[in-house]
């Protein structure tokens, strides 16, 4: 290549917006991947407990998911209003400072209802028809999970801030450390180690629950000791309340959380779906979901990326600037996990054999019948790939309502009720229940691009 095609090259302004993207997104992905190691953690040593107490921790990680996520999408407003403002005045401190503080308080808002209901873990399951033992042993996980909600949204609101400011290196290095630490203390509190008691399904709970204010607290130093989060003084009279600012952090936060919330409790619902066909359909799903959620959360990084890049420009007015970002994260999105479904398709006894112990009785049967509904999970990978960045490229332009409907539709409308027709009114069973999580994620993911690209036609503000 000669010299001017290599300066060419180097100036190229997508080629330039692929690379910002990804020096932001890779520490947001590996911290994605680290948090969702967290659960496969504690997924891979209750597979060590047996069959049973798998099924019955992947009913109580499914409902405790399912305030969870509500809870993430809320507490993600934090990265777009702070994204937009830095776009209009990069030199702005109050207003970042007036946002982490009424993440605080939407944080300590939202805790409260999510004990309450979490609490009564074991009625609602067997309210949902699951198997009496397994709600209990599922409510005595839940009972312990349950403490980590708070510090864990704290956590959130402060990542959001790193985030951007485009330093998320810092929450990737509190997670990681943070894994470790889980991992530890799901062997000592789980199976007795050390001299700490055997405490089983509660034990990993309560690990995951340190594990949680572990990284809170390291978020915490390094806001405060960091030079280039400083000056912001985020933890300064944070108890002052600005309703302003919190109305408007609800108005962008609660049609995200409802958003998420669509997606993940349909998956959540296949889990209690699959609980009634039996425990190994459920120990099965619950080992093909968590492969599917690790790849999952590469195009999340990179639409938390997006989210920031695109917020940036927006509030900059730079439409030919939210263009190239919003388009660049799509594609990178979708190129991976059209490899990760190759590797889904070509190679599943390699992902489904370090979740089971093998000498366990039924051990066998869960793992052909995870490796089954792998290949679906492998189906719609680029589907869940696209929709997720979608709705993220159109959050840093503060659009946020519309996707909600979008995602109520796609999943509650189209994708649950096909899951439970085919789930249960015909003898695909819980490949049925996979099929018609795949539509559901398909019909979203067109209609979230659909949005963006109608955005793009007409003008950011036009459909606003």
């Amino acid at each position: 290549m000669s010299d001017l095609a290599i300066r060419a090259a180097t100036t190229n302004p997508w080629l330039a917006e692929a690379k910002a993207m990804l020096a932001l997104s890779w520490p947001m992905v590996l911290t994605n991947v680290a948090q969702t190691a967290m659960t496969a953690t504690d997924v891979v040593m209750m597979g060590h407990l047996g069959p049973d107490q798998l099924a019955a921790g992947a009913l109580g990680s499914n409902l405790y998911m399912a305030v969870l996520i509500f809870g993430i999408g809320v507490m993600s407003a934090v990265s777009p209003m702070i994204a937009i403002e830095l776009g209009r005045n990069r030199h702005a401190v109050r207003d970042l400072r007036r946002t982490v503080r009424q993440g605080f308080w939407a944080a300590a808002t939202l805790v409260g209802p999510m004990w309450l209901f979490l609490w009564q873990a074991e009625p609602i399951l067997r309210a949902m028809g699951q198997d009496a033992g397994l709600s209990k042993a599922a409510a005595s996980y839940v009972h312990t999970l349950q403490w980590s909600l708070l510090p864990f949204f704290l956590y959130l609101s402060l990542r959001g801030f790193v985030t951007a400011l485009q330093r998320p290196f810092w929450a990737f290095a509190v997670v990681l450390f943070a894994v470790g630490f889980n991992v530890l203390a799901n062997w000592c509190l789980m199976f007795g180690r050390l001299g700490f008691p055997a405490l089983g399904l509660p034990g990993s709970g309560l690990a995951t629950a340190l594990s949680s204010t572990l990284m809170f607290l390291g978020l915490v130093i390094a806001v405060s000791v960091d030079r280039r989060f400083r000056r912001y003084r985020l933890l300064g009279r944070f108890w002052v309340p600005d309703w302003q600012r919190y109305r408007a952090f609800w108005h962008l936060g609660l049609p995200i959380g409802a958003t998420l919330a669509f997606e993940v409790v349909i998956f959540n619902g296949a889990a209690f779906l699959m609980g009634l066909l039996g425990p190994t359909s459920l120990a099965a799903h619950a080992i093909a979901i968590q492969i599917a959620s690790l790849t999952f959360m590469v195009p999340l990084g990179i639409g938390q990326a997006g989210t920031v890049r695109v917020g940036r420009a927006f509030g900059a007015g730079d439409k030919e600037g939210v263009r190239r970002a919003g388009t660049t994260a799509v594609v990178l999105a979708i190129g991976f996990m059209t490899a990760t479904a190759l590797v889904m398709l070509l190679a599943p006894q390699v992902l489904v054999g370090p979740f089971l112990d093998a000498t366990k009785p039924g051990s066998r049967v869960v793992t052909e019948l995870a490796i089954t509904f792998l290949f679906y999970a492998a189906i719609f990978q680029i589907a869940d790939g696209a929709q997720v960045v979608g709705a993220s490229i159109l959050r840093g332009l503060g659009d946020t309502r519309l996707p909600m409907i979008y995602a109520g539709v796609g999943y509650w409308g189209i994708g649950l009720p096909l899951s439970m027709l085919l789930g249960f009114w015909t003898p695909l069973a819980g490949i049925g229940i996979w099929i018609g999580l795949a539509v559901g994620l398909a019909i979203v993911a067109v209609l979230m691009l659909r949005r963006w690209w109608a955005r793009e036609r007409l003008g950011l503000v036009a459909l606003g």
